[in-house]
């Protein structure tokens, strides 16, 4: 299907060549009109998610008192986990850095579910209706909410296999976390839809108003929820007038009141890629070359990290937006299918690998 995986030689990268060699995700039913990437993703966002799914919400206390929300896929069916076992593989979605949930996100969701998966979507503080209780959100690439958040899944759920995916700008969080914690993760396996690499480099490009304003509208208007106690640490007039992405994170989490920092500053603490060396878990990053939001991609394509690091899979199609990859038929989106093929072949994978070495599966 014209893809391409750029990786560092491995077993493991072989056995990920054959498996999704062998996947229908990347064989025909594409979209009609490759060469529109703006068209591709409009449609990706627009369609709602078939069937309409039942969410069940989990607030979670974090150590400082703040809260994030899970919400829980049950299915249009509403059995809890559409039939998943204790054992089943609990797969994190995780949205855009502005906390939107996508129908192509739901849509994931639901087609994790159909196959057995335990889907849970984690919402930062004060994103997508869960409450803010202390006068702090989460910045682009801080992983500590995260971080609680996975040690929490893996004590409700000890015995199943914890995997993550995330969308777009979301993707920043996921790779951080991913990052910081090397070996001590907890996750079995990650995939990233459309990741955006450098964070700095992307705010201050910009992006095309069709992406970036109605983006900008969603963040403020959540924001707009909480500006009395907002009031306490920002200029929200300021926040709520802000005319760019940039310009709204610059005025959140540099110009504080109590802790001012530069914007170099806080990019040394949030680049989404500082410790990718440290990572240490299998993660496949779908790409589209021709994505309008991400960039050029001999510009915000690391690719010497995938040709370096054994632990990082680019999978690059020529046409697909961003966060579209849009086909005929049911699923309607062929990365959703890639993505769930990449986490079963891990998982036998690393089956194989345990029975050759004689080695018990990790508690």
């Amino acid at each position: 299907g014209h893809c391409r995986l750029l990786c560092k030689p491995s077993a493991l990268a072989q056995h990920l060549v054959r498996s999704l060699g062998r996947s229908a995700a990347l064989r025909g039913g594409r979209w009609p009109w490759p060469r529109w990437p703006q068209l591709q993703m409009l449609w990706q966002l627009l369609q709602a998610p078939e069937p309409e799914p039942v969410v069940a919400r989990e607030l979670l206390q974090l150590s400082d008192a703040g809260l994030v929300a899970l919400d829980w896929l049950v299915g249009p069916w509403g059995a809890a986990g559409g039939g998943g076992g204790v054992s089943s593989p609990v797969l994190l979605l995780i949205p855009n850095a502005a906390g939107k949930v996508t129908g192509g996100l739901l849509q994931l969701g639901l087609r994790a579910l159909e196959r057995g998966f335990i889907p849970v979507i984690f919402n930062r503080r004060g994103h997508n209706g869960c409450p803010l209780t202390t006068p702090r959100l989460q910045p682009f690439g801080d992983p500590g909410d995260l971080r609680e958040a996975v040690t929490y899944l893996r004590c409700r759920h000890p015995s199943a296999s914890l995997l993550a995916v995330s969308e777009g700008s979301g993707s920043g969080l996921l790779l951080a976390y991913l990052g910081e914690s090397g070996s001590s993760s907890r996750l079995a396996a990650a995939a990233c839809l459309s990741p955006i690499f450098r964070g700095r480099d992307w705010f201050e490009a910009g992006m095309p108003w069709l992406y970036e304003w109605p983006l900008l509208l969603h963040l403020k208007q959540g924001l707009s929820r909480y500006v009395g106690a907002l009031a306490e640490v920002v200029d929200t007039d300021r926040l709520l007038g802000s005319r760019s992405l940039r310009e709204l994170e610059e005025t959140l989490f540099c110009r504080t009141r109590s802790r001012p920092t530069s914007w170099e500053s806080y990019w040394e603490r949030n680049e989404p890629l500082r410790d990718a060396d440290e990572a240490a878990v299998p993660v496949l990053c779908l790409c589209s070359a021709d994505d309008p939001v991400r960039g050029p991609p001999g510009h915000s394509l690391p690719r010497e990290l995938f040709r370096s690091s054994p632990f990082f899979f680019l999978l690059l199609t020529p046409h697909g937006g961003h966060c579209g990859f849009p086909r005929r038929g049911p699923g309607r989106c062929w990365a959703h299918e890639a993505v769930l093929e990449y986490f079963r072949a891990m998982a036998e994978f690393l089956r194989t690998e345990e029975r050759r070495k004689g080695m018990p599966r990790p508690r």
